[in-house]
C-alpha cells in the first residue's frame, strides 16, 4: 500500500545524494520536485532516461523545479554514472528502500525467469508546498521527461 497520495503532502524524508548532499524535503520547499525512480545505474533504458532529464534540465529550471533520480545503488556507483552522463542533477542512494517504499515503486518483476524485488520506473512531482501533484507509474521512456517537463510548467 502506498503511503503517499494525490493532493497529499507528502511526509519528510532526508535521503544521501551524489556530491556529499544530505536531501531534505522540508529544506526544498518553495520548489517544485520531481522524483524519478529507476531500476539501475548504467542500463540502456535508465541511461536514456537520465540522458533525457539532462537534456532538459534548464527548462526544469527555468520552471523552477528541481530534479532527481533514485534507484537503490551506492553512492560510489552513483557518482560514477553521474560523472559519464553529466547529469547536471543529484541522483538519491536509497539503498535500504526507504524512499522506494514510501512511494511504492518496490514491485514483484521476472526476468529469466526469475523472480525479484526491484524498482518500478515511476516518477513524481511535488508542488512548492509539499504536495504530490502528479505521478506516472510503469514509465516508458520515450517522450516522458518531455511530458514531465510539461506538467512542471503547468502548476
Amino acid at each position: 500500500m502506498t503511503n503517499i497520495a494525490i493532493g497529499k503532502k507528502v511526509p519528510d524524508f532526508s535521503v544521501s545524494a551524489t556530491s556529499e548532499q544530505i536531501v531534505r524535503l522540508k529544506e526544498l520547499k518553495g520548489r517544485k520536485i520531481v522524483l524519478y525512480f529507476y531500476p539501475r545505474d548504467s542500463t540502456p533504458g535508465c541511461t536514456t532516461e537520465g540522458q533525457d532529464f539532462r537534456d532538459l534540465y534548464s527548462e526544469f529550471k527555468k520552471a523552477d523545479t528541481e530534479v532527481f533520480g533514485v534507484s537503490q545503488d551506492s553512492l560510489k556507483s552513483h557518482e560514477n554514472f553521474r560523472s559519464k552522463q553529466n547529469f547536471p542533477f543529484q541522483l538519491i542512494s536509497d539503498e535500504d528502500g526507504s524512499l522506494c517504499r514510501l512511494f511504492d515503486v518496490i514491485k514483484m518483476k521476472n526476468m529469466y525467469g526469475k523472480q525479484f524485488e526491484g524498482i518500478e520506473r515511476s516518477t513524481f512531482l511535488i508542488d512548492a508546498s509539499g504536495k504530490l501533484q502528479r505521478e506516472w507509474r510503469k514509465v516508458k521512456v520515450p517522450g516522458h521527461v518531455a511530458e514531465v517537463l510539461q506538467a512542471t510548467k503547468e502548476l
